[in-house]
């Protein structure tokens, strides 16, 4: 009798123990708690849930907790309450300025979150205003109807399943095939029509490309409409959240797929643009460029898939960060020659297969990468000059020039009469008009000087053809006419001398050369060369 009297006594200050430890609403973590801990099966009491709804009569409190439990649920949303903070003045720091709030989860449900009110913590009133169009998402109106609609046998269990879910899966499955093989249909009709309108014409390599985007991107719109209607089959939590962590991972990896072959198209129909440009420094572009986006996508999707699988993504960014201001730190010279590179491809100072100067280094143009430029010298060695040294030097790019120009003295004999001087300029001159690959309205032959041991005819003309190659093959051909003219002419090339006078002796006779200077002679001697010369072109 005694005990019993102690219990009846100790009965109301245990029960008001147990409310006030059990309905706590002072801090974002005793809230979540409160509300999920009253809506379970063995602790179910949803006036208690009602609680962390402020501002509603109970009746309504009582559906908006139900349904945010819910909605929670059906997307297979599990809340780990260890990570819940329990500071009662916690501070939403995510965003431009701090709030006294908590999101459940940012990034797939930030609708959903308690704020501070007063001194205690509630479900905010946009959660409670947003949480009837949240619950009609993930439990369409169709739903209900459904459910009226099923028979009690519909209800009977089968492997802890009932029967209406397994028909209700397998209609899902079979109408999931179907949107995935229109989709894919649909979606290369459109990804064509659109490659056709940017490019004028079609391609069969983008073609290949492009059936392939088009099938991540069904599978994509698959997830999407498995997404919308597994909520209303109505499996549990566990189900529900292995289900969705597996769907946002597919999602995460179709997406990463998609943006992998979009990469690919647009590289491909820039490479065809930068085929019908005249420099080839953007073909050196294309596979740069490739590899850069290529790893951003791959890094954005790793990123992604990581914070799928719970990492935090602001300790993430700020480890990045930080590695990444460590790993800059550690190899300056790498980010210098990235700089470079950058600077080469907006500044364009030289394209492929150029002759460049740059200081010591004399040759042709042959790659550049994202650390340096290969350059090949006209003994076939190989230069390799970082692109940050590069970017600083001075650059004469002969590769640009408009014509090459050629500059040379030919030196005739002391004793070459001015006839013969005049008749060997005036065919030179006709040489170089009728050559093929020099500049007939701009070049300069003229009788310039004397030098130490000849009379100097000056060659100044512009050849045609940038290509290395083709220049010394113009010059042979230039030569040869040049040389065959003198010949006939019996005009000859000095050589270094020198002139001693001596007195003459009587029975010596000094060397006199004797030329023929007859004009009719020497202008038919011009016309045969220069006919002659046509001939060979």
């Amino acid at each position: 009798m005694k005990n019993f009297l102690w219990l009846v006594l100790l009965l109301p200050m245990l029960t008001a123990g147990q409310d006030s430890i059990r309905v706590n609403v002072r801090n974002p973590h005793a809230t979540i708690y409160t509300h999920l801990y009253f809506l379970q099966s063995d602790s179910y009491e949803p006036k208690k849930a009602a609680k962390t709804i402020l501002g509603l009569s109970e009746e309504k409190a009582i559906e908006k907790a139900i349904k945010i439990k819910q909605v929670l649920d059906g997307k297979g949303l599990y809340v780990d309450v260890n990570k819940i903070p329990t500071n009662p003045n916690y501070k939403d720091t995510i965003g431009y300025s701090s709030y006294s709030r908590y999101v459940l989860f940012p990034q797939r449900m930030p609708q959903i979150y308690v704020e501070k009110i007063d001194d205690n913590w509630y479900y905010s009133t946009e959660t409670v205003a947003k949480i009837e169009g949240l619950y009609k998402e993930v439990f369409p109106w169709y739903i209900q109807k459904l459910q009226k609609l099923i028979p009690v046998s519909g209800h009977k269990k089968l492997l802890g399943l009932e029967l209406w879910q397994f028909i209700g899966l397998l209609l899902m499955l079979v109408l999931g095939y179907l949107v995935f093989f229109i989709v894919k249909r649909i979606a290369f009709f459109i990804l064509r029509k659109i490659q056709q309108q940017v490019t004028k014409n079609s391609n069969i390599e983008v073609n290949k490309v492009l059936k392939k985007l088009a099938h991540p991107i069904s599978l994509l719109l698959l997830v999407a409409f498995i997404d919308k209607i597994f909520p209303s089959l109505q499996f549990g939590l566990t189900t529900n959240t292995w289900v969705f962590l597996g769907l946002n991972i597919a999602e995460t990896v179709f997406w990463i797929y998609v943006f992998l072959k979009l990469v690919q198209v647009v590289m491909r129909i820039y490479a065809e643009f930068t085929e019908r440009t005249h420099g080839r420094l953007d073909d050196q572009l294309v596979p740069i460029l490739d590899s850069f986006l290529t790893g951003l996508v791959i890094v954005v999707g790793v990123f992604r898939l990581l914070v799928l699988f719970g990492v935090d993504a602001s300790t993430m960014l700020a480890g990045a960060t930080i590695g990444g201001l460590a790993f800059a730190l550690a190899s300056q010279d790498t980010v210098k020659n990235l700089i470079g590179t950058i600077m080469i491809f907006l500044d364009k100072p030289f394209h492929i297969e150029d002759w460049i100067e740059a200081g010591e280094v004399v040759g042709t143009v042959e790659r550049v990468g994202f650390r340096s430029t290969q350059v090949r010298a006209a003994d076939t060695s190989i230069y390799q000059i970082p692109n940050s040294k590069l970017s600083e030097l001075v650059i004469n790019n002969k590769g640009l020039r408009l014509f090459r120009r050629y500059n040379t003295n030919l030196g005739l004999r002391y004793d070459t009469p001015p006839e013969l001087i005049e008749a060997f300029v005036k065919g030179l001159r006709e040489i170089v008009i009728e050559h093929p690959e020099t500049r007939s309205d701009s070049f300069n032959i003229e009788f310039t000087g004397f030098g130490d041991s000849a009379l100097l005819i000056m060659v100044n003309v512009y050849f045609k053809s940038l290509a290395w190659g083709i220049e010394q093959s113009s010059k042979h051909r230039l030569h040869i006419a040049i040389v065959k003219l003198a010949s006939e002419l019996g005009v000859d090339f000095a050589f270094p001398s020198t002139t001693v006078t001596i007195e003459q002796f009587p029975e010596k006779q000094g060397i006199s050369l004797k030329y023929d200077i007859n004009k009719e002679r020497t202008d038919a001697v011009i016309s045969k060369i220069v006919s002659d010369f046509n001939k060979g072109n």
